[in-house]
């Protein structure tokens, strides 16, 4: 079941010779769930047959790991006084830790 984008989420790929390039809104939708490997996400921008579109992303956890530790380094750039966004990310993180069972 997906939910509604509460954010947004902008897209690029490069190949040598093509760059696709999408945004997703509020009026997009997410899945993301863990399954035996990895972290699945999917957004999805629901239209007409020529509005539509959608990314499938598939991260294994040695990456996704990766991924957060990369970010942990990178928190101040975030300015200290957007507190709105550094308290969803840190609550997001304390559920996320909950759930693993760790401390």
């Amino acid at each position: 079941m997906s939910k509604p984008i509460p954010d947004k989420a902008e897209i690029a790929l490069e190949y040598p010779d093509k760059f696709y390039v999408g945004t997703f809104e509020h009026s997009s939708r997410f899945e993301a769930r863990l399954d035996g490997s990895g972290v699945a996400v999917v957004l999805q921008h629901p239209g007409a047959t020529d509005e539509r579109k959608s990314v499938h992303l598939h991260i294994n956890f040695g990456l996704l790991a990766g991924i957060l530790r990369d970010l942990a380094g990178s928190v101040a750039g975030i300015p200290k006084d957007d507190i709105a966004h550094r308290e969803q990310l840190a609550e997001a993180l304390d559920e996320l830790r909950r759930a693993l069972g760790t401390k």
